[in-house]
């Protein structure tokens, strides 16, 4: 449906979207039998089973926090919460081509990894007065490695100022069936945990950090190690493809964003190591030690090792990139070319964009506990966003296989941040 936003001119495309006059409504009661209809073939086909535990009575207004990995997941919460409705968040290009209709059936949009105090209000208003459950994808994004992302702070306080119970919905199966990293579907049951963690009475008795620590709790996650655990069998030719986008340095070699797959292997064309997916999910090098059987471990690795860079202070990207802005949900607008670069400073996108017009927009480091990435997005390429509350720039670097490591880079230089003595910022 993406292709009915050119009905938009482009200068409708190209005003700044308000959310301040759009209060999230209750699911129009006509619309539930819809997202019902929706929902139970991938729930019959991937025979979703949801685990409930101290679910007993509960009735909305309440939170529900859900793991992300993919589409389905909005399939599997409607049927987790049926027969009730709910207000969900939904980043601003979900929004696009399908505005009035996400609208019509709750959802509320959002720019991924902005501080935006009026989500906070939108939210108030859904569990406050419309009495539904509001639902939010914490992680702000797919999985990218089938393992926990990092989880904003601010939930525990989100959680304070309504004083409502807490449910966790954790999703098993989904980044199995659909990787982040890859274009091919795998079959592979569903299987759903869903847990009141908190409930209306210790609500006002836990701290911060208590109602966070429990969140992380239920939140964690780890699908290659479920795979293993439940013997699941995933034997299509095509398992590894894409996966060199996540592990993007060789352990043999340590060359970076060499990497490369096809089918059922990983290999380094610098080195020529081979390593191949197993049925079982796992890593087996062809020839040679395998240092990394479990995906996870390598992901992390690659992960230390661009912690090490920031810290030394050797990080630094810089490169020429495509530019698509989003200020709207009618649809995205190319705007030129311009240079990108990323440090310990934070980002700058800056040039002569092609109507002339120059740009110079910057995100401090504080501002990003992390960033959103796509590969092979909308098939121009992968891609970095970046968003302030007005606009959402979807930026294509030049080089290949680079963004896995600018997400690694924006968490860690927002951890080692935080880590700062104050005596010596």
């Amino acid at each position: 449906m993406l292709h009915l936003f050119k009905f938009k001119s482009r200068k409708i495309r190209e005003q700044h979207f308000s959310y301040k006059t759009i209060k999230p409504i209750r699911q129009r009661l006509i619309l539930v039998p819809v997202t019902w209809l929706l929902s139970i073939p991938c729930a019959i086909y991937h025979r979703l089973k949801i685990n409930k535990k101290n679910m007993k009575g509960l009735k909305p207004p309440y939170i529900l926090l859900s793991t992300h990995m993919g589409f389905d997941d909005f399939k599997v919460m409607t049927m987790a919460i049926m027969p009730y409705r709910a207000n969900y968040v939904v980043a601003i290009d979900g929004f696009v081509g399908v505005k009035w209709l996400l609208e019509q059936v709750g959802g509320i949009s959002k720019r991924k990894f902005t501080n935006d105090t009026l989500l906070v209000r939108h939210l108030h208003h859904v569990l406050q007065v419309n009495k539904n459950i509001a639902v939010i994808y914490p992680e702000a994004r797919y999985s990218i490695s089938g393992t926990t992302a990092i989880l904003p702070e601010s939930l525990g306080k989100l959680v304070k100022l309504n004083q409502l119970p807490v449910v966790v919905l954790n999703c098993h199966g989904h980044h199995l069936a659909n990787p982040f990293w890859s274009k091919y579907h795998r079959y592979v049951r569903y299987i759903s945990d869903m847990e009141q963690i908190i409930n209306q009475t210790e609500v006002s008795n836990l701290s911060l950090d208590e109602i966070n620590s429990r969140i992380e709790k239920a939140f964690y996650y780890d699908e290659w190690k479920w795979q293993k655990d439940n013997h699941i069998v995933i034997n299509t030719k095509n398992r590894a493809s894409g996966l060199h986008k996540v592990l993007y340095v060789c352990p043999n070699c340590q060359s970076e964003s060499k990497m490369k797959s096809e089918k059922h292997l990983l290999f380094c064309p610098e080195c020529g190591k081979k390593w191949e997916m197993t049925e079982w999910g796992e890593l087996r090098a062809l020839d040679g030690e395998t240092a990394f059987s479990h995906i996870p471990d390598w992901y992390e690795w690659i992960r230390r090792i661009v912690a090490e860079e920031v810290k030394s202070g050797n990080y630094f990207f810089e490169d020429e990139v495509r530019i698509y802005s989003l200020p709207n949900p009618y649809g995205y607008i190319y705007i030129g070319k311009a240079t990108l670069q990323h440090s310990k400073e934070g980002f700058r996108l800056f040039g002569t964009l092609t109507n002339g017009d120059e740009i110079d927009f910057s995100l401090a480091p504080s501002s990003t506990y992390s960033i959103h990435i796509e590969y092979e997005h909308l098939k121009r390429g992968d891609c970095v966003d970046l968003s302030d509350l007005n606009n959402t720039y979807f930026v294509y670097p030049t080089k290949q296989n680079v963004v896995t490591k600018i997400h690694f880079a924006v968490e860690e230089i927002y951890k080692q941040l935080k880590e700062k003595p104050a005596n010596s910022l």
